[in-house]
């Protein structure tokens, strides 16, 4: 069994002498790119950001505790150098594969020579597949269980996206690591390397390699350091030895070398800078024969077209932009068309991109990507919506997604509803300009932003339980935030049904009453371009109005007062309104000062004005449904019941009550009004939690004072603690619209 083993080794032993000699010979002969390739971690140049001291890349070769890797980046970057730095410092058999080059064959080869070397050794084996996206879905199936039960670790290198061109399965057990293109600092300094290394460069040479050479070469090899040292190489060898044995490299051999020419303007460094500037800002300031001129300086000089391409490709994003999306497509159909062809015949889709983006419509509003990344950098950490989130997770739980509205069920696909996070509602970041695309669709986004902003308001002014003038605390916010998800098409029905039935005309001067948000006001800003509206805000809702006003160009904002008799009495004497119409809260329209309000709103009245109103007045209170959802309840008791009979017949006696609708008919009327009016019902649901019973019992509530009419302050907690078992359960409570239609009538 020793003598077995002894011959195994010395069998090893000679296959690994043998190979060390043809791989010295290999390495003599090899490419200068190939005899430079670091050995060590402190030799390899760049990716830093990935291998610098502490990075968990460099501390695991370090460790040789590697697990399985892909390594990601485009060529000439060190994905293969970095593999086989690893393969020095492990302790495992490290075994290579060429995807290009190997078939199933040379895999279940590899796989089985990794497991005959772990049982009979206890040797792990690393497996590297360079270029491993050139596998086929079925390869790279077959390495899935060996990955799995560590038969062998994998290393991965691909010049592809990992997450398109590999196996998902092979990605989710892999850790991926970018590498970038090497900078100039890096590849100077591989240049520097090159020709001082004695061993493996040029050190035992004397050469001079101009600053000029070495810039073009750094310039034109674009991160890639196996196009830079192959260029030096070509430049070398075919270099003619001066009588000094020294090899002199100038700019010349170094564009025969690397097969492209210098860019050369004049003996400014800036003026490569200078020019795509002037290009740049001629194609913004749609001047096409500026833009041509400096085109043509550019080629002239001997400016690569995929710079220009790329710089083209910017300006249609930040400077044409949505005033024109057809413009990117242009400019990267004339970039493909470009490749195909190249010099001198592509010099026309580089005139015809040029032409496209001097002569289109501009604007830069893409730029507010920016805008919301500060936001981003400034706020912190924003909760999605609730009804945002992916419901397959987590609804039953958490109830995740619910309450989302889909917009394809909706007419014209589209449904107001929060989409930012709560702390964000009012945050505006694209500014369509007036121009081409975007400016078509300016007014109706416009239009979609303010019904959406002014949906999230309504529920807090327009909500039948809204029986109280307490003030909205944040609680109530956020519980408005999720309920108008529900309520905004019932509100939307409401608008329109607000505004039917108006003989509308352009030059229409509309009054718009008590509006809590811009919502109300959008039909007669649709209506009447060439007229104006007015509204008459309440003081708590002026600042609401301004901030959503902001979504409107300021030459189509409706301009904003007080509800109060001085501001209405102080417009102009000789603006006289078409239209007046609102909705009007319960509160208000229940209180003396309203009604005393429109013999001043009558003057202001052309002849003929048409007046649409509507009143929602809740039919059934707190109690009601309270008791109708405890009546089932085996642990209520009778003395519970008898408290919430007793409440909701003063709840029905101050709901019910007529007198204010009577009185505003009879006031109408005396001012030469012709009025009627019709009635619906409509039921509304209410979830109930800690914030609506706070809006119904804290103080300045008008519902807690009319249960102190009635009973004593002690039987606030008992009513308190009965609606606390309803927390989290939906109420539902009856409305009462009535719609007020009516003409002036001038005897």
């Amino acid at each position: 069994m020793l003598l077995e083993y002894k011959n195994v080794c010395l069998s090893v032993l000679a296959k690994d002498l043998f190979a060390f000699n043809g791989e010295q010979l290999i390495q003599n002969n090899a490419p200068l790119a190939d005899r430079l390739r670091p050995k060590t971690l402190d030799e390899f140049v760049g990716q830093d950001h990935i291998l610098a001291q502490g990075r968990l890349l460099r501390r695991s070769i370090v460790a040789d505790k590697v697990g399985n890797l892909l390594l990601y980046g485009p060529p000439g970057v060190g994905k293969t150098t970095l593999a086989r730095i690893i393969a020095l410092n492990t302790l495992s058999h490290f075994s290579v594969v060429n995807a290009a080059l190997a078939g199933i064959k040379d895999l279940r080869s590899e796989i089985e020579s990794a497991i005959d070397r772990l049982n009979k050794y206890g040797k792990r084996t690393i497996l590297f597949i360079d270029e491993v996206h050139r596998f086929n879905t079925a390869q790279q199936d077959a390495l899935l269980p060996w990955v799995e039960n560590g038969t062998f670790t994998l290393i991965g290198a691909t010049t592809e996206n990992p997450y398109f061109e590999v196996n998902k399965a092979l990605v989710s057990r892999s850790r991926l690591f970018r590498l970038n293109s090497l900078n100039s600092k890096a590849l100077h300094q591989l240049l520097q390397r090159a020709l001082s290394d004695k061993e493996r460069g040029y050190g035992l040479k004397l050469i001079n390699l101009s600053s000029e050479a070495a810039d073009h070469l750094v310039d034109v090899s674009n991160g890639d350091a196996r196009v830079l040292l192959n260029a030096l190489e070509l430049a070398v060898d075919s270099t003619i030895t001066n009588q000094d044995s020294s090899i002199c490299i100038d700019l010349k051999i170094a564009e025969d070398s690397i097969q492209e020419r210098a860019v050369l303007y004049d003996k400014q460094g800036d003026a490569h800078f200078d020019t795509i500037s002037a290009f740049i800002k001629s194609l913004r300031g749609s001047d096409p024969d500026a833009s041509l001129f400096w085109l043509a300086r550019m080629l002239e000089a001997g400016e690569n077209p995929r710079f220009i391409f790329r710089r083209m490709l910017i300006a249609a994003g930040e400077d044409i932009g949505l005033a024109d999306p057809n413009a990117i497509v242009i400019v990267e159909s004339c970039a493909a068309a470009f490749d195909r062809i190249g010099l001198p015949e592509g010099i026309y889709p580089l005139a015809q991109a040029t032409l496209y983006l001097a002569t289109t419509e501009k604007s830069n509003s893409v730029k507010a990507i920016f805008k919301a990344v500060q936001k981003v950098k400034d706020s912190q950490k924003q909760n999605i919506p609730s009804h945002l989130k992916d419901a397959n997770r987590d609804q039953e739980a958490f109830g995740d997604g619910m309450g989302y509205r889909y917009p394809h069920t909706f007419s014209k696909n589209w449904v107001p509803q929060q989409y930012l996070p709560d702390s964000l509602l009012n945050e505006i970041f694209w500014e369509p300009t007036e121009n081409g695309w975007e400016g078509q669709r300016r007014s109706l986004l416009n239009e979609r932003r303010s019904e959406q902003l002014a949906s999230f308001v309504e529920v807090e002014q327009q909500n039948p339980l809204t029986i109280t003038s307490g003030k909205v605390d944040s609680d109530l916010e956020q519980w408005l935030s999720r309920q108008v998800l529900q309520e905004g098409e019932r509100l939307k029905n409401l608008m329109t049904k607000l505004w039917s039935g108006i003989a509308w005309r352009k030059n229409h001067r509309v009054l718009v009453l008590t509006p809590s948000s811009l919502l109300w006001s959008l039909k007669p800003l649709r209506e009447v371009s060439e007229g104006g509206v007015v509204l008459a805000v309440s003081e708590d809702n002026h600042p609401r109005l301004l901030a959503e006003l902001e979504v409107l160009p300021p030459m189509e904002r409706p301009v904003l007062i007080d509800s109060t008799f001085e501001s209405i009495k102080t417009l102009e004497h000789n603006l006289k309104f078409e239209v007046i119409g609102g909705r009007i809260p319960w509160k208000v329209f229940s209180e003396i000062h309203f009604l005393e309000l429109w013999p001043i709103l009558t003057e202001k009245c052309t002849e003929n004005a048409e007046l649409n109103l509507i009143i929602s007045n809740p039919c059934s209170g707190p109690a009601f449904s309270l008791k109708e959802s405890l009546e089932f309840d085996s642990n209520n008791k009778n003395n519970d019941l008898t408290l919430l009979d007793n409440l909701i017949c003063k709840e029905a006696e101050w709901l019910h009550n007529q007198d204010y609708k009577k009185k505003f008919i009879l006031k109408l009327e005396k001012l030469d009004w012709n009025i009627s009016f019709e009635e619906w019902n409509e039921f509304v649901y209410q979830k109930v939690d800690n914030s609506t019973i706070k809006r119904w019992l804290n103080e300045g509530s008008e519902y807690r004072e009319i249960i102190l009419k009635n009973c004593k302050e002690e039987t606030l907690d008992r009513l308190q603690k009965l609606f606390q078992r309803l927390e989290g359960q939906t109420i539902k409570q009856k409305l009462l619209h009535t719609k007020y239609v009516a003409k002036r009538i001038i005897n």
